[in-house]
Formats: C-alpha cells, sequence, structure tokens
C-alpha cells in the first residue's frame, strides 16, 4: 500500500489546474478557470476549477473532486492508479507501508506477471510487422480482415510464430522467469519441456481498465478441427475472464462522452466498430455476461446497448443477460443484426453512416425485442403465451426502480393485451420474493463468514425486507416517506455548507430563556453570547441526539467534529482530499456551488446583496430548527402510528402536546405562520 506521507506529498504537489490542463483546455475567469466539459458535448463551458481550493466542478453532470477524483472520473483509475500517476508527474518517489513477507511476495508475483505479459504483448506485435513470418501470416490475416495499420496498433495486435518455443525462448533469453512465463498461461510447462501456448495464433492482447495487459486471446489460422477457434490465457492471478471486457481500455473515454455502451460478443466486433466511427464498444469475448462484467460498464455509464447476431439460437441462449442488466439498474435497448450477418460483418458491408443509422434506428427495449423474438412461438397457444407474460414481468422485477417497473409494466400491458391489475400483482409476488431470496443469501453468508451476532435490540430481519419493500414502492405512504427524505436531504444540506463555508466563523448568537413564576405564568428572556459557528451547530445536535439520514452528509459532519477535536477548527484540505470519493465528491461540489454564486459580480452591476455574515446567526438557527421542527413531525406521526397499529397501546396526550407546543414554538422561532 502507498504510505501516508506519500500521499501528502502528492496532495502538496499536485495542482489541480495543471492535472486537469492536460485534458481539457481551460481559460482563465476571474480567479478561476473554466473550460467545456469533458464529459458530455456542450457549447458554453460549464466546467470549473478552482486554484485556490484545488478543486473543480462539472455543472453540466454535477461531478466534482480533487486531482485524484479528476483522474478517477476522466481517466476512470482505481484511487491507487491515480495516486502512482499523480506521483510520477511530479516525481515523487512513492513509499510503500511495511507489509507482511507474503503480501510482499504476492504483491512482486503479481507485477511480475504484468511485466512478463507486457513484454509478450511487445513481442507478438514486433514479430508480425518486422519479421518475415509475421507479415506474410499475421499481419496478412489482419489486412484481409481490412483493419487498418492504426487500428492494429490501437489494439496492439500481434502474431505467435507457428514454432513450439519461439515465443519462449525469447522471453527468457531477455531475462524473464519460466515461473512468471508458465502463471501467466503464455507458456506450458510438462515435466522438463515448456512450449508456447499461442503458437501459430493471432494475438489479442487483453487490456485493464487502465491499460495493463492482463492476459490474450488467440485466432488460429488454420483448418485444424482438433484445435479450439479461439484460445484465451488461462485464469490467473491478475486475469479473470469473468471480470474483464475485451476493449474496455479503448473505449472507456468514449462511453463515459456518448453515455452509452455497445455490448458485442467478439474481438473482431469490437475493432471493426472502431474502424467504424464506433468507438463506445466492449465484448464479452463470448462468454456468457457476468454481473462482474456489467458493473465495469457501470462505472461509465447507466446505459447499455445489447448486439445481437442474426442467429436466433445464439440470441435465446445470451437473453439472461439482459435480467443481469436490468439487476444493476442499468437502462437496456437491444439491436438485431439481420439473419447471417453479425456486427462485425455488417459494419464491414456498410458505410459508417449506414452503421450508425442502422443501429439508432433499429434499437428497441428489452420488452419488445422479447415480444418478437418468442411471441411467433405462442401466439395461439394461451399457455405459451401466459408463459411469455410471466417471463417478462420476471425481466421488469430485476429492475430496483419503481418507476421503470411501473413504466415497463404499463407497457407490457399494451403489448400483450393484459389488465395492469394483473400484471402488478404478479409483479408484487416476484419483488418479494427476490428480497426473500436475496435476505436468505445475505443471512447464510453471514452466518457462513461468522460476521454477525444477533443483536436482541436489533429489529428482526423481515424489518428490514419491509424496508427495502417501502424503498421499491411496494407498501402505502412510499411517496410521503420519500419527500420527508427529501426534506431532511436538503436541511442536512444546507447545515453542511454553513459548516464548511463558515465553520470557523465566530459570531453573536442570541439565546432564548423561558423563565415559569410561582403561578405558572411564562416570560422569556434573551441571553447574548459568542461562538464559532461549528460549535453552535455542534451543540444543538448533540443535545437533541440528532443524526443525519444521508450518510455521506453523517460522515462529513463526523469528519468535521473530529477535527474540532483535534485541530479546535475546520481543516478544508483534509476533506476536499479525503480518501473517500463520496466525501471529496460531495465537498467539493458545495464548494463550487459557492464559488459559482460568488462569480456573479453584483456589485459590478450596482447590484448590493447582504453578506451572508451579516445574516449568518439567522441561517444557523433556521438550519437547525427547520430540521428539529420535520423531525418532531416525524415522532408525533410514529407515536399516532404505534397507536393505530396496536389497540393496546393508547396515545399519551401529554406526551403528544409537549411535543405540538415545541413544534409551535419553533415556528415562532421561524416567523412561520401556522
Amino acid at each position: 500500500m502507498i504510505s501516508r506521507s506519500t500521499i501528502d506529498r502528492v496532495f502538496e504537489s499536485a495542482r489541480v489546474e495543471e492535472v486537469i490542463g492536460e485534458f481539457v483546455q481551460l481559460k482563465k475567469a476571474g480567479s478561476n478557470f473554466k473550460g467545456l466539459s469533458p464529459f458530455t458535448d456542450e457549447k458554453s463551458p460549464s466546467f470549473m476549477v478552482s486554484p485556490v481550493k484545488q478543486i473543480w466542478k462539472d455543472f453540466s453532470t454535477g461531478k466534482g473532486g480533487n486531482s485524484v477524483s479528476f483522474l478517477m472520473e476522466h481517466e476512470h483509475y482505481t484511487y491507487p492508479e491515480a495516486l502512482r500517476w499523480l506521483a510520477k508527474k511530479y516525481n515523487i518517489e512513492i513509499e510503500e507501508t511495511e507489509q507482511t513477507s507474503e503480501e510482499k511476495t504476492q504483491m512482486n508475483e503479481r507485477e511480475s506477471m504484468f511485466l512478463v505479459s507486457k513484454f509478450a504483448k511487445d513481442y507478438f506485435h514486433d514479430i508480425m510487422l518486422s519479421s518475415n513470418k509475421g507479415k506474410a501470416i499475421g499481419l496478412s490475416y489482419f489486412k484481409e480482415r481490412g483493419f487498418r495499420d492504426g487500428t492494429i496498433k490501437k489494439f496492439d495486435l500481434g502474431y505467435c510464430i507457428d514454432e513450439w518455443d519461439n515465443f519462449t525462448k525469447a522471453a527468457l533469453a531477455k531475462g524473464y522467469d519460466l515461473k512468471y512465463l508458465a502463471s501467466t498461461g503464455l507458456t506450458i510447462v510438462k515435466e522438463n519441456k515448456q512450449f508456447d501456448r499461442f503458437k501459430g495464433r493471432v494475438m489479442f492482447p487483453i487490456h485493464s481498465m487502465s491499460g495493463r495487459i492482463l492476459g490474450f486471446g488467440g485466432r488460429i489460422l488454420t483448418n485444424d478441427k482438433k484445435a479450439a477457434k479461439y484460445l484465451n490465457s488461462p485464469e490467473s492471478d491478475i486475469y479473470h475472464k469473468s471480470k474483464i471486457l475485451y476493449g474496455i481500455y479503448q473505449a472507456k473515454k468514449e462511453i463515459a462522452k456518448q453515455d452509452n455502451c455497445f455490448l458485442v460478443e467478439g474481438y473482431t466486433d469490437v475493432i471493426s466498430f472502431h474502424q467504424s466511427g464506433i468507438e463506445n464498444v466492449v465484448a464479452s469475448s463470448g462468454t456468457a455476461l457476468t454481473s462482474d462484467q456489467i458493473r465495469l460498464v457501470n462505472r461509465l455509464t447507466k446505459n447499455i446497448t445489447v448486439l445481437f447476431d442474426g442467429d436466433a439460437a445464439g440470441i435465446r441462449a445470451s437473453i439472461r443477460g439482459i435480467d443481469l442488466i436490468l439487476e444493476q439498474g442499468m437502462n437496456v435497448k437491444v439491436v438485431q443484426f439481420p439473419d447471417g450477418e453479425d456486427p462485425d460483418s455488417f459494419a464491414k458491408s456498410h458505410s459508417d453512416a449506414e452503421l450508425k443509422e442502422y443501429l439508432e434506428n433499429s434499437a428497441q427495449d428489452f420488452i419488445n425485442f422479447k415480444v418478437s423474438l418468442l411471441l411467433k412461438d405462442s401466439e395461439n397457444d394461451p399457455i405459451k403465451k401466459a408463459s411469455l407474460i410471466r417471463d417478462i414481468v420476471t425481466s421488469i422485477s430485476k429492475i430496483p426502480d419503481s418507476i421503470q417497473r411501473e413504466v415497463y409494466v404499463q407497457e407490457c400491458s399494451r403489448i400483450m393485451e393484459i389488465s395492469e391489475r394483473v400484471l402488478f400483482s404478479e409483479l408484487a409476488q416476484l419483488v418479494k420474493k427476490n428480497l426473500q431470496e436475496k435476505s436468505k443469501i445475505n443471512k447464510q453468508k453471514a452466518q457462513q463468514q461468522n460476521r454477525i451476532q444477533q443483536d436482541p435490540n436489533e429489529p428482526p430481519p423481515e424489518y428490514f425486507m419491509e424496508q427495502d419493500q417501502a424503498k421499491m414502492g411496494l407498501v402505502k405512504g412510499g411517496v410521503l416517506a420519500t419527500e420527508k427524505i427529501n426534506q431532511l436531504s436538503i436541511l442536512e444540506n444546507e447545515i453542511i455548507r454553513i459548516l464548511l463555508l463558515y465553520g470557523n466563523e465566530e459570531i453573536d448568537f442570541v439565546e432564548e430563556i423561558i423563565n415559569v413564576d410561582e403561578d405558572g405564568k411564562e416570560s422569556l428572556t434573551t441571553r447574548k453570547y459568542q461562538n464559532t459557528v461549528s460549535e453552535e451547530i455542534y451543540m444543538h445536535l448533540h443535545d437533541d441526539e440528532i443524526e443525519f439520514s444521508n450518510t455521506t452528509f453523517q460522515e462529513i459532519y463526523n469528519e468535521i467534529i473530529h477535527q474540532l477535536n483535534q485541530l479546535e477548527k475546520l481543516d478544508l484540505d483534509g476533506l476536499i482530499n479525503h480518501k473517500k470519493p463520496e466525501i471529496a465528491n460531495k465537498v467539493t461540489s458545495i464548494l463550487m456551488d459557492e464559488e459559482k454564486h460568488q462569480l456573479s459580480n453584483w456589485e459590478g452591476q450596482n447590484i448590493f446583496v447582504t453578506s451572508a455574515l451579516e445574516v449568518l446567526n439567522k441561517a444557523v438557527n433556521d438550519a437547525v430548527f427547520n430540521l428539529r421542527r420535520i423531525l418532531i413531525g416525524e415522532k408525533i406521526e410514529e407515536l399516532m402510528k404505534e397507536a393505530s397499529i396496536d389497540a393496546s397501546k393508547f396515545i399519551d396526550l401529554e406526551v403528544i402536546r409537549n411535543y405540538t407546543n415545541l413544534k409551535m414554538r419553533l415556528f415562532e422561532k421561524l416567523n412561520r405562520v401556522v
């Protein structure tokens, strides 16, 4: 692991405007920089960089953060990969934290496997371009497929000479250890003999998201029926076929930019599409689509368009992947090519414009696709038709978003000519079953791993299942609950905003004291005192034992309180450069929103607005009192609901009266009319 001192040096040295300037053309705008969003196509610049705060925000997408988060968003690096990129840029030597001998050995072995794989990629590519056999066999094959020189270079295509140990000898001569040639699967070792796994095959290197070589796919060029047409690297510490997509490295930027990913089956499908100008495409490499592969795409876009060959039998075998995509909360469309065509052949036989037009006009949602595929077999058979409807509803039940589910139910009702009521009834049963199965699986995992011990003070699992149902819109009142959550989220965001912008400010506050005399009459006195904004908010929230409903806000608040206890002041840099991306992104987003507001330059237009500091004590009180008001309202509702559900419980009118009086006082303080 990278040491804390190295991470600190990286953040101290990295200049956000320099880092982003390598990818985005920035222009000076006052004390900041502006540019066109690198994540969307836009004509007016909405991308802002603040050198003073060392943060950025893209107002067209809502993304924001620091230098590290930009690299993670734009280049799709992991956190360590982004740190290493910055360390290299600023010539910072990376120190690793103390590791056990076992961890060091494992890390060194993985790195050695990466080095061997990179050598193999370069060797196969150079052999194909420079040797007579390579040019005559390997290069001529790719040229016959219509691949241009730039495309061959872009995908690092190569050729393994058709000799038993040509590559292995070359690697050993360069000093690479046979152990790593074997562990990557490049060389097969049997007793005292070793030979090349991919001899006589054209080579398709498989890159990770960040561009490292994980493994290879090799295609045989002879008609040997005993040999597999395509051969992949075996599973290893660096190559897991079910967790990688071919072409993801070359496609990642365009996928994010187009906000859509085309999913095909083979290597040449990907390459042909790139050559036709469609670069947001990846391949599952002939394997059944997996959840891990879908999650890779999910990092870049929520939209997948699955491209199927014209072969109906192959489509039926692959259709399960659609449900997996839906389960990940993604939007899926389907394009089917004409009979006898696949993405590679269609791209070669049509112009770039014709291909793009076909993809655009032929895309259909998964319901229409399933119906068009399966309805012919069941049109005159009620039992088969019922089975098809159930199959479609099963797919709909995989969708996490309740609104999307309802839209698809309506669409299914229209196409299949069946009432929505019946479909919703079937859907509710399926969703409940999915939740039960998920709960059962999670429970089994927890028991197997002995991670969780049942706390008698915790609600039973059924309680959490009911919560999940409510979130998915299956429980009445779900909309009202959502509205309350939104209100709370807005108020919590305001409290965090005030803390980040003015947490260290010391201002005057007024405390209201209610005095009660011997006759029970109340009188109000006030007391002025000074306090920092952060301490004032902490005092209120702590006294009422209030916790944020939004987990990210709660984590930010905890960090702020920790800083106050340790440093006695708020340190924004520690939050902007936080190791958790969600915290850093939320903090920078709030700060950049404020930065954009300040750029309005009202005074330059002779419009003079009240300074935020002048009304800060009111802003603090309003935020805290409003939060209290919502929570008290919820408490009153909770008490009433408990009594209505359980007849044995009576309503404690005195308790409710006290809560209501407190709520009234808060309204008065907020100058509201009840």
